[in-house]
């Protein structure tokens, strides 16, 4: 039988006692506040209404994502001319530098900068990548000197580059942000959490299958700098929006990154790998605070054995 240790149990931060007293319910549990740093207030911040426009800028970006990676190697061998073997390896290095950056993108978040700010920074860094893109299409009909495609091909990895670094802000922020609008105290609130994240994920399809069609074929068909400045004007209006509604959001305060947390655990089994494990489980327990401030014991448990 499991122990009762073994289960899931929400770790919650109240704002000041004095915000609630005589039942009132105004102000959110988690911890959550609004932009001018107050205790946020259900009616005006957060829930479904303030992730329209954070799913606006889930739903562009992925749709500009996948509108550079779906058709990135038949750009590179039809435009930069570059072999099959040379576009197949650089598209590759694209991709892991991509996938890497969420994780310089994340701790930032955490530890410093918050989600709503490092998503405002990298949204920048994409957009400014996107444009120089869509700009980098024109350059082989306003360059005329001998060096002209060298230049090009300077400019479009410049642009591919700053896409990557500005994904890296977007990818772990957007479904976090999203998440913090909704107070998890609230049994409401929960429901309609859960109701975010299907529509965050069918825009995530809803992306991708718009931009393996109608965006390449657009590439494909029309021109690469209209295939480019489709996404990059979508991109830039759900930015705008998405400034423009900062007062109806929810934020959370920055603390210790979970990267920093885990390599002290790390740390820590590497140093007692030579420690005998006690015949007495027991006394592995311990509070994370004195006994008469503790609101939970961190028990022992089995479960990942």
């Amino acid at each position: 039988m499991e122990a009762a240790g073994d289960e899931e149990r929400p770790l919650l931060h109240h704002p000041p006692p004095h915000l609630h007293q005589d039942g009132d319910s105004r102000y959110t549990n988690d911890g959550t506040v609004d932009v001018n740093g107050q205790p946020a207030v259900k009616a005006s911040t957060g829930n479904l209404r303030a992730c329209f426009f954070i799913l606006g800028v889930q739903f562009s970006e992925c749709l500009a994502f996948f509108a550079i990676s779906k058709n990135l190697v038949t750009y590179l061998t039809s435009v930069l001319h570059e072999s099959n073997i040379d576009a197949a390896r650089n598209v590759s290095t694209w991709f892991g530098t991509t996938f890497f950056t969420p994780l310089i993108g994340a701790f930032l978040a955490d530890t410093y900068w918050g989600r709503y700010k490092t998503l405002v920074v990298f949204l920048s860094v994409y957009i400014v990548g996107m444009l120089v893109l869509t700009v980098s299409t024109t350059l082989p009909w306003m360059i005329q000197s001998s060096n002209h495609s060298e230049i090009h091909r300077i400019t479009v990895y410049v642009g591919l580059y700053l896409t990557a670094l500005g994904n890296g802000g977007i990818k772990p922020c957007t479904s976090t942000f999203g998440a913090d609008q909704f107070d998890i105290t609230d049994p409401t609130e929960r429901v309609k959490k859960g109701s975010f994240f299907n529509w965050f994920y069918f825009l995530n399809t809803i992306g991708s299958l718009l931009s393996t069609t109608v965006i390449v074929w657009v590439q494909d068909n029309v021109g690469w700098g209209i295939g480019f400045a489709i996404p990059m004007i979508l991109t830039s209006l759900s930015f705008t929006v998405f400034i423009a509604s900062r007062r109806i959001y929810r934020y959370k305060s920055t603390g210790e990154s979970p990267m920093t947390t885990a390599s002290r655990v790390v740390v820590a089994a590497a140093r007692n790998r030579r420690l005998e494990l006690p015949e007495d489980c027991t006394t592995l327990h311990h509070s994370p605070s004195p006994p008469s401030e503790a609101t939970f014991n961190v028990q022992h448990t089995t479960q990942f054995r």
